[in-house]
């Protein structure tokens, strides 16, 4: 009998797929269907800075219409000072006791005060753990790489500092070596790491000349870029590695374990195969490794990670002098035409 079981964030979860954040996992009745599908846990949906600017933007506008009328008014506006985004909270509450798998809250803010206060507003909600999503893309050129590192590692460590739940880091691969940032990270008390945040980017449509945001969703390709990371974090760092990214089946999940990861976070897959079929991929892993003799992933994690085997240099450049080395027979499989 086949063990699916894993501890991550010294969470023990049933299984190694999550779903991660997106916009299903804030829907009350997608908590039950899900868990009920299969999934060890879920990401609740991202609480953004902009939304909670926007609040207090729009409560401060509020206020300034009854600001000539009587006092009694403020009643209107219960706890002024700390009001914040309360449906996201109270749709975590909700959440967590709505389910018996644990729930993991995902937090993307900008200042460091609003990471602090609303990291311990999360907390109170009840969940199981907290990931920091550190959504940084360059679009200054007089800010220094080293200066983002520092600012997040410094806003990493307050955020330890000020909840008791454990602490992940969902990061994008957009640093000069992420490999550098996330040993950092781990020494100021990142307890796991999503390999990689999936960024959204602009795109022109040429016939309006107009800006779009087209919502596209990840490829089975994708992948691969987790899996190397993974492969060459694994055995490196104290926190545990969670890959993301291009994961659409029970063989990807086996293929990220591997390389050292301890679960995975799906979504692409079950927006383009419904809920049902995390039970699909679980039942490709229990067969996988049925035919393999493992017993527990534990048994073969990281096997195929560059500290593990003998030739590391397959996650370095190895693969691409390959190619070139033998491109000749490349070009007669596939001659240009």
């Amino acid at each position: 009998m086949t063990d699916l079981s894993v501890t991550y964030l010294g969470l023990r979860l049933k299984n190694p797929i999550i779903v991660g954040a997106c916009n299903l996992s804030s829907r009350p009745d997608f908590f039950e269907k899900a868990e009920k599908a299969g999934a060890a846990a879920i990401v609740y949906k991202s609480l953004f800075e902009e939304q909670i600017q926007l609040e207090r933007f729009q409560m401060e506008e509020d206020l300034e219409l009854y600001n000539e009328r009587n006092a009694e008014m403020v009643k209107l506006f219960p706890s002024l000072q700390h009001a914040g985004p309360e449906e996201h909270l109270n749709g975590l509450r909700k959440a967590k006791k709505s389910i018996s798998i644990p729930l993991i809250a995902s937090l993307n803010a900008v200042l460091e005060p609003t990471w602090v206060e609303y990291a311990r507003e999360i907390e109170n909600t009840g969940v199981d753990a907290l990931e920091l999503n550190f959504y940084a893309v360059p679009h200054d050129e007089d800010v220094q790489g080293m200066h983002i590192e520092k600012e997040q590692k410094r806003i990493l460590e307050a955020v330890v500092k000020a909840v008791k739940i454990p602490v992940s880091v969902k990061l994008s691969p957009f640093y000069s070596n992420p490999l550098h940032v996330i040993s950092e990270f781990d020494k100021a008390g990142a307890k796991g790491f999503v390999l990689f945040n999936r960024l959204f980017q602009p795109e022109i449509d040429i016939d309006t000349e107009k800006h779009i945001s087209p919502w596209n969703l990840s490829s089975p390709e994708d992948h691969k870029l987790s899996l190397r990371y993974a492969g060459l974090l694994w055995g490196k760092i104290a926190a545990d590695i969670c890959a993301s990214t291009g994961i659409y089946t029970g063989h990807d999940v086996v293929r990220m374990i591997l390389a050292g990861a301890q679960c995975v976070q799906v979504v692409s897959t079950i927006y383009v195969n419904k809920l049902d079929h995390i039970g699909k991929m679980l039942a490709e892993m229990e067969s996988w490794m049925e035919k393999h003799k493992y017993s527990s992933l534990d048994h073969f994690r990281g096997k195929l990670s560059a500290k593990s085997i003998n030739d590391p240099f397959v996650y370095k450049r190895a693969q691409y002098i390959d190619l070139l080395l033998n491109s000749e027979e490349i070009f007669q499989k596939y001659p240009m035409r």
